[in-house]
């Protein structure tokens, strides 16, 4: 084993993040409604799985309501977000009781929310639903796709928010409380 490699058992969870965050990611908000109620959480495990069928996944953390009402319904719709859309990402990203407040939207063909403003989405019902720890890795079957924007994407990198550009970032709402967000277990968190 090299010096800088550390065994499993002694994994920090602040270090794992911590090197975790050197990958950029996109930001999606995925989103359902269950009984006559809009739900969602920001989401940025996500990630195309196949072509042939068409096939997405994304992993919600087990303790997450959003997931259980998803669960419930057997769809969701995935929302990809524009860079404009920080506060959207913000508001799902929170313990608010009602995520929708203020957030306009429309509902897919299936029914789930497709929020204003969104770069795109993807509509789609649960296929299936594996073990991953402290989460589960939902593999959904797409229905239907939206047309697509040339607006940029909003990214997440090294615990902040950024462009395309590297220089353009903006710190998140919970980095200066990491503590708190990484003790978090019972809410709708990222990764």
């Amino acid at each position: 084993m090299s010096e800088t490699a550390v065994s499993e058992a002694a994994i920090d969870p602040r270090q794992f993040r911590t090197v975790l965050g050197q990958f950029c990611t996109g930001v999606t908000i995925i989103t359902t409604v269950d009984d006559g109620e809009p739900v969602g959480f920001a989401c940025q495990s996500f990630a195309a799985l196949s072509l042939e069928p068409p096939l997405v996944l994304f992993c919600p953390t087990k303790g997450s309501r959003s997931w259980a009402a998803i669960e419930r319904t057997g769809k969701f719709c995935v929302n990809v977000l524009a860079e404009e859309q920080q506060t959207v990402c913000a508001r799902f990203g929170s313990r608010e009781p009602d995520k929708f407040a203020g957030i306009g939207w429309t509902p897919s063909p299936l029914g789930s929310p497709i929020i204003d403003g969104s770069l795109a989405h993807i509509d789609c019902t649960v296929e299936t639903v594996h073990d991953g720890g402290d989460h589960f890795v939902v593999f959904g079957r797409v229905s239907s796709l939206s047309e697509v924007k040339t607006e940029r994407p909003l990214l997440f990198y090294r615990g902040q928010y950024t462009a395309i550009e590297p220089d353009k970032t903006v710190p998140a709402p919970w980095r200066d409380d990491l503590e708190a967000f990484l003790t978090a277990t019972t809410e709708d968190t990222w990764l």
